[in-house]
């Protein structure tokens, strides 16, 4: 990682893309420290404390880098993109004309990304609409303003902008960075929460050795968990592919041997993110809709089917549905990222074959076996990171305020962002070093 950001900051174009990343993501965070005028920024934290959405709120506050709890501008984030594009990969494999669009090439992918950027201002709008009632006794009259609504209608244009300059700036770092400028968003995000999380965390120890031990064992345990995700990241089963010899006029193709890799851990967090959002959506409607929230029902789901829950048993009940929803959505992220058919007909039609699996048919059963084999572990390995780790955080965090700075679905996002962000500083200054050649 050092040696390449060394030959990185050493190629004068490369240099220049890594400055405007850090510069855009500069911009970022200066706008996550920018208040909304009318909100009462003390009274926020208690409402996100106290609320029926407190989990779904401290996900986002944690994503946006506590932008959330502040009242800033930048207090929704990326997540409205992020759930337009979630929304829209589901749609193309379900409304036939956008799978047509996606198959497209370039011109079709530029009409679904300005499908996705409408559709992340409408839910931007309509998640600017929930924080607002959620912060309604937070948001007091400005500017002359005689009626509360107009106060709210104020904070959500506020919050709608703030989230749409954020969808710029990501599409920005994305075209003239390096690296994908959501997932960088989001990286740098959850990096602020943890580090104001470790300041938090000193200042409140003071002389107690008990908090400083718990503190010590706590850092272990995140630094146990970066390297168990870091060797199950890079973990993949490669496919041995064998073409053959093909003559074509005077020149022979072919006879070599290459390999497919299926990735253990290939959608990423990607299946946690699906099962977070679908567990704590009816949670996130509660907490919207007040009559709703104080209704039987309402006060039944939030003390029974929440990770908080007043029972013990619901909390339970409510770990078992997110491992059943994250093996699912593995499954189906799957799907999505890779068809055994098409890679079956590829193969044939380059004249390779996989040594002692028979072309057509026998190929791509034997590559979905062993996909959804591979799934499978992933799956188990991200339930695993979204459910053990999160307990013990919270056992070993709540003494010294740590375990809403820390999660395991954070550490993951963290540790594949960077991974990703260094495979793309590789494949700069491999491009480079082939054009000095070529020259």
């Amino acid at each position: 990682m050092f040696e390449t950001l060394k030959n990185a900051f050493g190629t004068k174009e490369i240099r220049r893309k890594i400055w405007a990343t850090l510069l855009l993501l500069l911009v970022y965070r200066i706008g996550c420290f920018v208040p909304v005028p009318g909100i009462n920024v003390n009274a926020i934290a208690g409402v996100i404390d106290n609320s029926t959405a407190a989990s779904f709120l401290n996900l986002i506050s944690t994503i946006t880098g506590g932008s959330l709890s502040q009242g800033t501008l930048f207090a929704l984030g990326i997540i409205p993109f992020i759930n337009s594009f979630i929304i829209m990969q589901l749609l193309t494999l379900i409304i036939p004309s956008l799978e047509r669009m996606s198959k497209e090439g370039e011109e079709g992918r530029k009409k679904i990304t300005q499908i996705t950027r409408y559709m992340a201002i409408g839910l931007a709008i309509i998640q600017g609409i929930g924080v607002a009632f959620v912060w309604k006794n937070s948001i007091d009259p400005v500017y002359g303003m005689q009626s509360n609504w107009l106060a709210m209608i104020y904070v959500v244009l506020f919050l709608v902008g703030g989230s749409v300059m954020v969808m710029w700036l990501g599409e920005r770092i994305t075209e003239y960075g390096i690296g994908n400028g959501t997932s960088l968003i989001i990286f740098i995000g959850i990096l602020s929460t943890a580090g104001s999380g470790l300041l938090d965390a000193f200042q409140s120890i003071g002389d107690n050795p008990i908090l400083i031990w718990n503190l010590l064992g706590f850092l272990v345990l995140v630094i146990a968990l970066f390297a168990f995700i870091v060797f199950i990241d890079a973990g993949e089963r490669r496919i041995t592919v064998q073409y053959a010899k093909q003559v074509k006029g005077n020149k022979m193709y072919g006879g070599q041997t290459t390999y497919i890799p299926i990735r253990v851990n290939a959608s990423g967090v990607m299946p946690i993110i699906f099962a977070s959002s679908f567990i704590m959506f009816p949670q996130m409607i509660i907490s919207f809709i007040p009559s709703l929230a104080s209704s039987n029902f309402g006060i039944w789901w939030m003390n029974n089917l929440t990770a908080n829950g007043a029972n013990w048993w619901g909390s339970l009940v409510y770990y078992v549905f997110m491992v059943i929803f994250i093996i699912f959505f593995a499954y189906f992220y799957s799907m999505i990222q890779f068809n055994p058919e098409d890679v079956s007909k590829n193969i044939q039609q380059y004249g390779g074959f996989i040594p002692g699996i028979r072309p057509g048919k026998p190929t791509s059963d034997y590559l979905k076996r062993i996909n959804n084999r591979i799934t499978l572990f992933g799956a188990i390995f991200l339930a695993i990171i979204c459910v053990i780790p999160t307990l013990l955080f919270n056992l070993v965090g709540d003494a010294i305020n740590m375990s809403n700075a820390f999660s395991a679905t954070g550490l993951l996002i963290i540790v594949s962002v960077a991974l990703e962000f260094n495979k793309s500083l590789e494949s700069q200054i491999m491009m480079r070093h082939y054009k000095g050649f070529l020259k």
